[in-house]
């Protein structure tokens, strides 16, 4: 249902002032609605933000309102996807499905204050945004309406899109020679569409917005050194730096070094495949050093456990289901499995290469006793026969009655029946 199903005909939009929300508003007046929008700021950029108020009302929005959620966007899924060292599909930082919680519920809570009966988004039916948002409107608003005009309208494309904003006359940045989707936040930059499509097609250099080209970088490269405290960032080359600053130092330093490009085939959650081109500078830099440190820091079974729980704490994230008691069981466990996990972690930069060259800290568990090549006192190697022997145990036994050993008769061939 895309028009008022009550007398109440009030509506909050996401919007981002982007080619498909500014399209959105008036498409909406037309069906009844009185249009509200809510822009939360997760770290766009001033131009994205600026004048969005004025834009809004003049494309026939009866208000608007931007969220500072940059603190909260950091602290609330960032840190706690990091320290997860959560990854989609082995290459995916979740850049995006990170953000999209953290809008919505700023959404749902500005349609409370606005009393309003509705909520919509501009995520198209193929997408998995869509499933993102409304998870939360589930979770924080289950009495909202939701209406989503890409499942509803007769637009098709973006190239319907730019002309259906030409024919209303709404300024947009889009146009049919380039043509990328973009999305931007703190955490990183996503470019989709156009010649990006097509697989077979090389990342287009004019997609790259955060990093220079790994090939134009620098030739002597830089380190950087980044401390934790329970897998949490908390300091950056000794200096300690509140959540957004850090993010925002990292990612000019490692794009400066082409670091975090990534040019991603992922399986979306609707069921196709799509190409995105990713940027995550900061990310890529703090995934590497904090996967360096849990392994100085953390116990050998819990450390198993967790590079087998990542994935899962990804696919949830990546699958909008963020408030899902899924995703905070697991959060609990890497809470208490990272506890330990303190200390700094230095990171060399070099033409689109983060590589950590050093670790240390008062959680590590490394024994120079233990590890070196020289007998120390504690360990006794002596005792590594029985051991040895009591691990080959299954395996020896199993051949053994197989008749696999070396120099022993075959095993006899099954009996037959003719």
């Amino acid at each position: 249902m895309n028009t008022p199903q009550s007398d109440n005909n009030k509506i909050v939009l996401a919007y981002s002032g982007g080619l498909d929300t500014s399209i959105i508003i008036p498409w909406l007046a037309e069906r009844g609605w009185e249009v509200h929008c809510y822009a939360g700021d997760v770290g766009q950029g001033a131009g994205e933000l600026e004048g969005l108020e004025e834009k809004a009302a003049a494309t026939g929005a009866a208000s608007c309102k931007v969220g500072d959620l940059r603190e909260e966007f950091v602290t609330d899924t960032i840190w706690p996807a990091l320290r997860a060292l959560a990854v989609y599909e082995g290459k995916y930082l979740l850049g995006t499905s990170l953000a999209r919680p953290i809008l919505a519920k700023g959404q749902v809570e500005y349609a409370r204050e606005v009393g309003a009966a509705a909520v919509a988004h501009g995520c198209t039916g193929k997408g998995n945004d869509q499933v993102r948002f409304e998870l939360v409107y589930q979770a924080f608003g289950p009495d909202l309406q939701i209406v989503a005009p890409w499942r509803d309208w007769e637009i098709t494309s973006r190239e319907d899109a730019i002309a259906y904003a030409e024919a209303k006359q709404i300024p947009i940045t889009a146009t049919r020679e380039k043509i990328y989707s973009r999305d931007r936040n703190l955490w990183h930059i996503s470019h989709e569409g156009g010649a990006i499509e097509d697989p077979k097609n090389p990342p287009p250099a004019d997609a790259w917005m955060l990093t220079c080209d790994p090939m134009q970088a620098p030739d002597a490269g830089a380190e950087v050194t980044i401390g934790f405290e329970s897998g949490i960032p908390v300091s950056m080359d000794g200096q300690r730096v509140d959540p957004v600053s850090l993010v925002e130092r990292l990612n000019a330093v490692a794009g400066a070094h082409g670091v975090g490009r990534a040019d991603i085939l992922e399986n979306r959650l609707v069921g196709m495949k799509s190409r995105g081109l990713y940027e995550t500078p900061a990310g890529t830099v703090l995934y590497e050093a904090l996967g360096q440190l849990r392994a100085l820091c953390m116990e050998r079974e819990t450390l198993r456990l967790a590079e087998e729980l990542g994935p899962q704490y990804a696919r949830l994230a990546y699958y909008g289901q963020w408030y899902h008691p899924a995703r905070e069981a697991l959060d609990a466990f890497f809470q208490t499995a990272m506890a330990p996990v303190t200390g700094t972690a230095t990171v060399r930069l070099w033409k689109g290469t983060a590589t950590a060259i050093s670790v240390e800290g008062p959680g590590s568990l490394y024994s120079d006793d233990l590890a070196s090549f020289t007998m120390g006192a504690g360990y006794d190697p002596k005792h590594s026969e029985g051991f040895v022997r009591l691990f080959g145990l299954p395996g020896a036994v199993e051949r053994k009655a197989r008749g696999f050993a070396i120099g022993s008769a075959p095993a006899p061939e099954p009996a037959t029946t003719r």
